[in-house]
C-alpha cells in the first residue's frame, strides 16, 4: 500500500476495531428470550401473581355472608334424675338438628363484597406494574451489559492503537527521526490503557451477573443493537399528550383511585353497621330421650320464621368508626392527588429524556464523523512531520470515546422510551418484541473493514525528522 493512503486505511482499521463482539456461540441471548426466562424466574412477578390469586379469593368469601348458610348440630347427653320422690332414673337424651339462614338485608355484607371486587382489581394492576418493571430492569440489565461490552472494545482497540503507536515511536527512536518523548508518552498512554481494561472487564462481569440474576442463569453472548438503526421519536410527539395519558392510564394512579373508592365504600359500610339486619331463620329437630324404666320419648319439630336484629346502643363505636373511616378517605384522596403530581413530573422527565437522548445521537454521530477526519489528519501530519505521537494519541482516544459514548446514547434512547411508556400505563411485552427487532446477533454488526486484501499496515515512520522539542 502506497504511503499516502496508510492513514485512511489506518482510520479505517481503528474504526472497525472499535465496538467489534466477539465471536457468536451457538445460542445468542437476545431481549425476547431473556424477557420469557426472567418473567418465569423474577420472584417479584412471582409474588405479585400469588398477591393477586390470593386477592381474587376474597370476593368469594365476602359474597358467602350473603349467601344462604346451612349448620347442623347433633348431641347426647347421660341424664340421672333424682326425684324426692321416686326411685332414681338415669336416662340417655339425643339431639339431631339442622338450621338455615337466608340473609335478606345485610348491607355492611354487601358493600364488605364490592370492596373486595374493588381490591382484586388493585392486585391486578400490582401484578401488571411488577411485569412492566422486570421489562425495565431487564432491558436496564441487558442494555448495560452491551454498553459494558462496548466499553471494553473501546479500550482495547484503542490498546491496540497504542501498541501500534508505541512500536512505532521505538522504532523512530532506533532510526533517529524521534525523541525518547514519544516513546515514553505512548508507553505511558499504554500502561494507562491497561488498568482501563482490568477495571472495564471487571465492570461487565458484574453487569453479566446482574442480568444473570434476572433470568436465573449465566447470561450467553447477547445480541446487539443492529448498525444504522433507525431511532424514532415518541408518539405522539407532545409532552401534553404523554402527561395526560400518563395521568389517565398510570398503573399507580389506577391503584390510588380504587383505594379511594375502598375507602369511600368503608365509610358506608361502618354506617350500615346500625342499621337493622333481616335473615330467614328455619331448622329441624329430633330429641330422644330413652329411658330405663318408663317409655322413651321422641319429639320432632321444624321452624321457620323471619329475624330482625339491630343495635340499639353499642358505646359510640360505630359513630368513632365512621369519623376514623372519614379521615382515612381524606387521606387516600390526597395520596391521590400526590400520585398524579408525580405520575405527571415522571411523564415529563421521561418523554424529556427520550428527546435529549435523540438529541445526543444526532450530535455524538456528527463528533464521530469528525472525530474520524481528525484522526486521518493527525495521522497524515505525523506521517509528514508536521504531528507528534502525542497528537496521534489523543485523536484515537477522541474517537474510541465518542463511539463507545454514541452506542450508550443510543442504548439510553430505547430505555428512556420504554420509561415514558410505562409511565403511561402502555408498556407491555409487545413493546419487548419492538425493542428485539432493533437486534441482531453480533458478527451481523459487525463494521466492515475498507475493501482490501491486504491486512491494515503498521503505523509509517515519518519521512520527515519529527520536532526535537514537545
Amino acid at each position: 500500500m502506497k504511503p499516502k493512503t496508510a492513514p485512511k486505511a489506518i482510520a479505517y482499521a481503528v474504526a472497525a476495531a472499535v465496538l467489534a463482539a466477539p465471536a457468536v456461540p451457538a445460542l445468542a441471548l437476545d431481549l425476547q428470550q431473556a424477557w420469557r426466562e426472567a418473567l418465569a424466574n423474577d420472584a417479584q412477578v412471582a409474588s405479585a401473581r400469588a398477591q393477586l390469586d390470593a386477592t381474587r379469593e376474597r370476593v368469594p368469601q365476602a359474597r358467602s355472608q350473603l349467601l344462604p348458610a346451612v349448620g347442623a348440630t347433633a348431641g347426647m347427653n347421660r341424664v340421672r334424675v333424682d326425684p324426692n320422690r321416686g326411685p332414681d332414673r338415669t336416662y340417655t337424651s339425643e339431639a339431631y338438628a339442622i338450621q338455615l339462614s337466608v340473609p335478606l338485608l345485610s348491607l355492611p355484607e354487601q358493600q364488605a363484597w364490592e370492596q373486595s371486587k374493588l381490591a382484586v382489581g388493585i392486585a391486578e394492576a400490582q401484578y401488571a406494574q411488577a411485569r412492566q418493571d422486570l421489562i425495565l430492569r431487564l432491558s436496564r440489565a441487558y442494555f448495560d451489559v452491551l454498553a459494558a461490552q462496548d466499553n471494553l472494545e473501546t479500550i482495547r482497540a484503542q490498546k491496540r492503537a497504542i501498541d501500534e503507536q508505541l512500536e512505532a515511536a521505538k522504532r523512530n527512536f532506533e532510526v533517529g527521526t524521534a525523541t525518547i518523548t514519544d516513546q515514553q508518552e505512548a508507553q505511558a498512554r499504554f500502561d494507562l490503557t491497561v488498568a482501563q481494561e482490568i477495571a472495564a472487564q471487571n465492570a461487565l462481569d458484574v453487569q453479566r451477573a446482574l442480568l444473570a440474576q434476572l433470568i436465573g442463569r449465566p447470561a450467553s453472548q447477547l445480541d446487539v443493537l443492529r448498525r444504522g438503526v433507525l431511532l424514532q421519536s415518541p408518539q405522539p410527539a407532545s409532552e401534553t399528550q404523554w402527561v395526560r395519558q400518563a395521568v389517565d392510564s398510570s398503573l399507580a394512579v389506577q391503584q390510588q383511585r380504587v383505594n379511594t373508592e375502598i375507602a369511600r365504600r368503608e365509610i358506608e359500610r361502618r354506617r350500615y353497621a346500625k342499621y337493622p339486619s333481616v335473615d330467614i331463620v328455619g331448622s329441624l329437630a329430633r330429641n330422644e330421650n330413652a329411658a330405663l324404666n318408663a317409655v322413651g320419648l321422641r319429639t320432632n319439630s321444624a321452624t321457620v320464621g323471619v329475624q330482625l336484629s339491630m343495635p340499639l346502643y353499642t358505646g359510640g363505636g360505630i359513630e368513632a368508626g365512621v369519623r376514623e373511616a372519614a379521615a382515612l378517605l381524606d387521606r387516600s384522596q390526597a395520596d391521590l392527588e400526590t400520585t398524579r403530581r408525580q405520575v405527571e413530573q415522571a411523564a415529563r422527565q421521561a418523554y424529556l429524556g427520550v428527546n435529549s437522548s435523540l438529541a445526543q445521537v444526532s450530535a455524538l454521530e456528527a463528533a464521530e464523523r469528525s472525530s474520524q477526519l481528525a484522526l486521518e489528519s493527525n495521522l497524515l501530519g505525523y506521517q509528514v512531520g508536521v504531528r507528534i505521537n502525542i497528537d496521534v494519541l489523543n485523536a484515537q482516544q477522541q474517537l474510541f470515546s465518542t463511539q463507545r459514548d454514541l452506542a450508550r446514547a443510543r442504548y439510553d434512547v430505547i430505555v428512556n422510551g420504554l420509561q415514558l411508556k410505562s409511565t403511561a400505563g402502555v408498556l407491555d411485552e409487545s413493546d419487548v418484541s419492538a425493542v428485539n427487532t432493533l437486534l441482531a446477533p453480533a458478527t451481523a454488526t459487525s463494521s466492515t473493514p475498507p475493501p482490501s486484501s491486504t491486512p491494515p499496515p503498521s503505523l509509517p515512520p515519518p519521512t520527515t525528522p519529527a520536532p526535537t522539542k514537545r
